[in-house]
């Protein structure tokens, strides 16, 4: 890990030097009118507010985002800005890399309640379309579909799109992964038996070594209320995990992926992202003094 830190660091220096050299030169290489921000996992529930929020801010950011099927497709509108690949067929990822600034990766493997399971009327849907951070009762049996193991989407897939944004030139990767890194009895391990935490961290070690700058976005338990409400709250090493502070809304997490892309302050910093309960605190509005005591690299 030591080395790990270290290789980090140097590379941060490295970046803030060329931003300071940047600034000093105007060229029309150093100042681009309008950032292109590619979102991978763009349908699914987070994915489609990162997307969301980045076309609304369509006067500073250009979005595009990548799907997996037409049908994904057709649920964020149909627009020609929507590519279809497989995060598995790193041919696929090239036109949609082509050209891209930065990088949101919202890709992340689904489990399935087993049919049959309790209870059974949500038997056979997608784990994040029922169950969230604020669920209630008897957890179900979970499995997932052949080719969407964790082992091939978190790791293989989430690789390949660093190398393929790597060889495209993207300037900036922001990995939304998940806090329970630190407990290998965690129950996210146990679903469908996917052992899926632990292909997360691979895929997150691999983007820190890769050289291009990024950010980790390690959320809390994810839910589905709305977004905005809540005072956000930045930790590490699971620290906001027991508590009820290690819960945060997906529209939040999109929100801070929206504003990462948009700060070289966070470039080359990872850090777990929770919130207090509603209605304790004031909501975040600030996200650039919600980053800035950010200093972990990993």
């Amino acid at each position: 890990m030591g080395s790990l830190s270290q290789l980090c660091h140097s590379l941060r220096n490295k970046s803030k030097m060329a931003c300071k050299s940047c600034s000093n030169k105007v060229t029309m290489a150093c100042s681009s009118p309008k950032k292109i921000v590619l979102v991978t996992g763009a349908s699914g529930l987070t994915g489609q507010f990162a997307f969301k929020k980045l076309k609304e801010r369509s006067d500073k950011l250009v979005v595009r985002g990548l799907v997996r099927s037409e049908a994904s497709k057709k649920k964020l509108g149909g627009g020609s800005e929507i590519y279809i690949g497989d995060v598995l067929k790193p041919e696929s990822l090239e036109p949609a890399m082509k050209g891209v600034d930065a990088l949101i990766i919202l890709t992340s493997a689904i489990p399935k309640t087993k049919p049959g399971s309790y209870p059974a009327n949500i038997s056979g849907g997608r784990a994040e379309d029922l169950i969230d951070g604020s669920f209630q009762g008897a957890i179900p049996e979970f499995y997932f579909e052949e080719g969407q193991y964790p082992e091939q989407v978190d790791w293989i897939g989430q690789k390949n799109q660093v190398d393929a944004a790597k060889a495209a030139g993207v300037k900036h990767i922001v990995l939304v992964s998940t806090m329970g890194y630190g407990d290998a009895n965690h129950p996210l391990n146990s679903l469908g038996n996917g052992n899926i935490l632990a292909w997360k961290r691979k895929a997150k070690e691999y983007l820190a070594k890769s050289g291009v700058p990024y950010t980790i976005l390690r959320a809390g338990g994810l839910d589905n209320k709305q977004g905005g409400k809540r005072q956000l709250l930045i930790g590490k090493n699971d620290e906001l995990l027991p508590t009820e502070k290690g819960y945060i809304a997906r529209e939040d997490v999109a929100e801070a992926c929206v504003q990462a892309v948009q700060l070289d302050e966070v470039k080359f910093k990872a850090f777990d992202l929770g919130s207090m309960p509603e209605g304790t605190g004031a909501p975040t509005k600030d996200f650039k003094a919600l980053f800035a005591p950010v200093t972990t690299c990993f």
